[in-house]
């Protein structure tokens, strides 16, 4: 920081001896570093009371941010909900208009799937024929990868024979 060496240190120490004296020189570092201790102290107390100010300051325009982008998303959810409830409405008004094939206030049934997901839709260039006969669907064919080779149980042990 003052960029002092040992040379500059040696000689204030000798200056300070042959002013003082060496009965003085004793009490004069200690008070010396006393108040070297308390000013660093004090400069380390403001430097602390900068950060925590420096930090708050931060905080506070992190919430304010925080704030600004929670108003935003209630904006937009208030701005959704508005054009739900609008269109809602609406298809609340056509439904009453429109004259319904049931009684009143029953639903029309849902739509039915189709029982044959397997088949093309109709129209499909290129359709795919099931196989014709497939004995076990479980289990892979022959000829398809990861299909086990057949296993041939032991035949069944023979007596033994007897001698004529």
């Amino acid at each position: 920081m003052f960029d002092i060496g040992f040379t500059e240190l040696l000689l204030v120490a000798v200056v300070a001896l042959v002013v003082l004296g060496p009965e003085r020189l004793p009490r004069a570092a200690k008070f010396a570093g006393l108040w070297v201790r308390r000013a660093r102290a004090q400069w380390y107390s403001v430097k602390s009371e900068f950060e925590r100010e420096i930090a708050a300051d931060e905080l506070r325009r992190s919430m304010d941010h925080a704030r600004a982008s929670m108003q935003e998303t209630e904006a937009a959810v208030r701005e959704t909900r508005a054009g739900i409830e609008r269109d809602a409405a609406g298809l609340e008004r056509a439904a009453r208009r429109s004259p319904g094939d049931g009684a009143a206030g029953q639903r029309p049934d849902p739509p039915v799937e189709d029982p044959r997901p397997d088949t093309p839709p109709e129209g499909d260039p290129d359709p795919v024929e099931p196989p014709l006969h497939d004995p076990d669907p479980g289990t892979p064919a022959p000829d398809e990868p990861g299909h086990p080779a057949p296993v041939r149980e032991p035949d069944p042990p023979r007596a033994p024979r007897e001698a004529p």
